[in-house]
């Protein structure tokens, strides 16, 4: 009887390795003709997409104005490019290729761009903090990512340390001063007595001023000055806990909320002064973007938004109220929007913001409306604190 394990003969064994090495062959071919991408490489891979224009879109667009690149900067051209992704289709892309994203306008102002994308790739940046700044308040909002080091202070020192940092204002070593008017802090802490005419944080700096006592009193009075512990006493106990201010200065408000075990990001340009590094300084998370930028947090996630001054009617209506939609996605059932001393003109208040804000579909829990007088009275203007709440039932 045969035995079950009789070796194969020497010829079957030849067909079999011939099969594999054939096999490998041709795959190992497909896989260098259509996803040359794969292999690693300093060189990133390209491709050019190109858009039909529509007929609306060709008919909005001025003679001799067509669509081009030859303007672009190519460190530009090099980043937005779409790029093959290195194992082709991803499942989570839904595509083979990315598109690094950067804002629309940033086409629209190719002088600044050029400017802003002209450097040494694996050199030094530029010391241009304030190009960088005009194009993003124009609209260039994300910047490009650049191959560069950013323009850094020459004698940095560690900051200090917590909870001391909270309160003590940080060394000038920990500024590239190069973009403002006022080259240290001493002159930033000052500028309110030599300043001429309206600038709500021109005060701002100093800590041992006006912000020192900024929403520590224990009752508001019904006033517009709403105080954090009677915010804080309309949710349960520690269900406060994550949040965001948006155009918070130089993050007082968020030092208060730390006080409190609460973690507050707050938003901030750098409008005249070293805002962003002044509240990382502090110990606070700071976020560098403009009020017309997508708030960069997944929905139903935070318990508090908080802005101060900020949301007014110096923003286009219809920016505004995308704005507060985006506050309204960000914020969990039950969240909290303090909408703190937001002000306009007497009639407006009535005729256009308040419609615009019940829009939103926020319960008011509280809603107070006063005169803003620092100004002058003749100029009619209002304030309007308001505490809302995204409801935590039904609130689609």
């Amino acid at each position: 009887m045969d035995s079950p394990l009789k070796p194969k003969s020497l010829s079957t064994n030849l067909f079999f390795l011939f099969l594999l090495l054939s096999t490998n062959f041709v795959t190992l071919f497909i896989s260098s003709t259509f996803y040359s991408s794969s292999s690693c490489s300093l060189i990133p891979s390209k491709i050019t997409l190109t858009t039909a224009t529509t007929s609306e879109e060709a008919a909005s667009t001025p003679t001799g104005s067509a669509q081009t690149t030859q303007h672009l900067p190519p460190e530009f051209l090099a980043f937005t490019s779409a790029q093959l992704l290195p194992f082709g289709f991803n499942a989570n892309f839904d595509s083979d290729t990315i598109l690094p994203p950067v804002g629309r306008p940033c086409t629209l102002f190719s002088d600044e761009l050029l400017r802003y994308m002209t450097y040494k790739v694996n050199g030094s940046c530029p010391d241009d903090e304030l190009l960088a700044q005009k194009l993003l308040l124009k609209g260039c909002e994300p910047l490009p990512r650049r191959r560069c080091r950013s323009a850094a202070q020459p004698e940095y020192v560690e900051p200090y340390p917590l909870p001391a940092s909270l309160w003590t204002t940080p060394p000038d070593s920990s500024v590239v001063w190069t973009a403002y008017t006022c080259k240290s802090y001493k002159c930033l802490i000052e500028r309110y007595r030599t300043h001429k005419g309206f600038d709500d944080c021109k005060d701002c700096f100093d800590l041992a001023g006006r912000e020192k006592s900024r929403w520590t009193a224990k009752r508001s009075n019904d006033g517009l000055d709403f105080t954090i512990d009677e915010v804080l006493a309309t949710k349960k106990p520690r269900t406060i806990r994550i949040g965001l201010d948006i155009g918070g200065g130089v993050a007082t408000f968020a030092v208060r909320m730390m006080e409190r075990n609460i973690t507050i990001v707050t938003t901030s340009m750098n409008l005249n002064g070293p805002f962003n590094n002044f509240i990382a300084s502090r110990g606070i998370v700071p976020l560098y973007i403009s009020i017309s930028q997508r708030l960069p947090f997944f929905d139903n996630t935070l318990d508090i938004v908080h802005s101060m001054h900020v949301l007014s009617n110096w923003i286009p209506t219809t920016l505004l109220h995308f704005l507060m939609f985006d506050i309204y996605r960000v914020l969990r059932p039950g969240g909290l929007f303090w909408l703190d001393h937001f002000f306009c003109v007497g009639e407006q208040l009535e005729q256009v913001y308040v419609p615009l804000i019940e829009s939103i579909g926020f319960n008011k829990l509280k809603w107070v409306v006063g005169r803003k007088l620092d100004r002058g009275p003749e100029l009619r203007e209002m304030y309007l604190s308001a505490l809302l709440e995204k409801p935590l039932n039904n609130s689609w």
